[in-house]
């Protein structure tokens, strides 16, 4: 990593995020993300969540820095990380030494089982959907007070024409309906949906 961050190279483009932001970035993450059913479905507790989700998202960002690519507006109102082809399935090791070992811990006894049941069903269905060289859109966040300015589209366009480029395909998944209509006026599509535990978590795959 360099020791600031890239230029973009037009109003559309990211700038990649330099190690020295990943705090900031992860801070970003966690208030994204605080209500999103997939961390709900993990910690019920609102007050435990605020508290572990920094740790958690530092450990994601740290991941995809080393495997894959992290943008962020400039202002770092929005944050995306991308795995490239051949990076696009979670390593267990490699995400232990990113720290998310430690934040499992933290994560409490009943949280982490619900992960350790959940994470193989993720890669199953992300298998089943890509078994070709494709890009997996790992995170994509936006600071709650900066929702609804085009922050999350601007993040996603310019990767994604690059991507499309290659002609390679890019993968997803939600588990928020909310996000549904958001990708689709980006150009994904839905190409798999799981229910889990009785209905109490759905998962999108969605693909461009």
């Amino acid at each position: 990593m360099g020791s600031s961050p890239e230029a973009p190279e037009s109003p559309l483009e990211g700038v990649r995020l330099d190690s020295s932001q990943v705090v900031q970035a992860a801070g970003v993450l966690a208030r994204a993300f605080q209500n999103d059913p997939l961390m709900v479905y993990y910690l019920q507790d609102p007050a435990r969540r605020a508290r572990v989700l920094p740790g958690f998202m530092r450990a994601a960002l740290r991941y995809c820095m080393r495997y894959g690519e992290v943008f962020a507006t400039p202002g770092l109102e929005g944050i995306s990380c991308w795995l490239p082809p051949g990076e696009t399935h979670l390593r267990t090791l490699a995400m232990a030494r990113a720290g998310m070992g430690v934040v499992s811990i933290r994560l409490g006894w009943w949280a982490y089982q619900r992960m350790a049941r959940l994470e193989p069903l993720l890669d199953r269905i992300h298998s089943a959907a890509f078994p070709s060289p494709h890009w997996y859109l790992m995170i994509l966040g936006v600071d709650p007070g900066c929702q609804g300015a085009g922050n999350g589209s601007r993040l996603l366009a310019w990767k994604l024409a690059r991507i499309r480029a290659s002609g390679l395909p890019c993968y997803l998944e939600t588990m928020s309906a909310r996000n549904l209509p958001f990708y689709r006026k980006n150009g994904f599509r839905v190409v798999s949906e799981t229910e889990v535990d009785a209905g109490k978590l759905s998962i999108w795959g969605m693909a461009a």
